[in-house]
């Protein structure tokens, strides 16, 4: 990446955390965001998903799993009981094992996706996004396209502080969002 992109995003990435720590209304935003993604036609459709919410029917949830060189898989995870069991990694987030109680896990790579729910800092209505800097999602999301399969849909899921007005500064490597939603709006590509 070159060094001034490096700089303005780390910038922006640094005075959106300061907005976000100062907040005092994220669960309510959360919940009504998430109210949103359940009824979206394009969520209702979906069987394969990665970073959802487990208790919704006939689809299956894959939780990501940071490798020992630094990609990123997407692991299927059985059950809420499973989802819960998993011990924190690297980020102090739960990721899951290679392995289940109910035997390996399923790579997101072997079956395919119909839908991934994007984690961002900040995103900006020409469907730019600003990650955590590290690249994962990026890295992955091309991967999965090299690997022949299908482009899934990518849905960002932000607070309103983080749609911005001003635009995001982006890299080639960065990838566009298809549909962003706020508890105010449903932007779509």
């Amino acid at each position: 990446m070159l060094p001034t992109l490096h700089k303005q995003k780390g910038a922006l990435r640094k005075s959106i955390y300061a907005v976000v720590r100062e907040l005092d209304n994220i669960k309510e935003q959360s919940r009504t965001v998430t109210a949103k993604v359940l009824l979206l036609p394009e969520f209702q459709n979906c069987t394969r998903i990665l970073k959802s919410i487990l208790e919704i029917g006939n689809k299956s949830l894959f939780v990501p799993k940071v490798t020992r060189d630094g990609a990123m898989e997407f692991l299927k995870v059985e059950n809420q009981n499973d989802l819960d069991a998993l011990p924190s990694g690297k980020w102090g987030i739960r990721e899951p094992s290679y392995e289940s109680d109910a035997g390996p896990r399923v790579n997101a790579m072997e079956v395919g996706l119909d839908l991934i729910l994007v984690p961002g800092v900040a995103f900006d209505r020409s469907m730019s996004r600003l990650g955590h800097g590290k690249g994962y999602y990026d890295r992955y999301i091309a991967r999965y396209i090299a690997s022949g399969r299908p482009r899934p849909l990518l849905v960002a899921l932000a607070l309103r502080e983080q749609l911005l007005d001003s635009t995001i500064p982006f890299g080639e490597h960065d990838c566009k969002m298809d549909m962003i939603i706020t508890p105010e709006e449903v932007i779509h590509r």
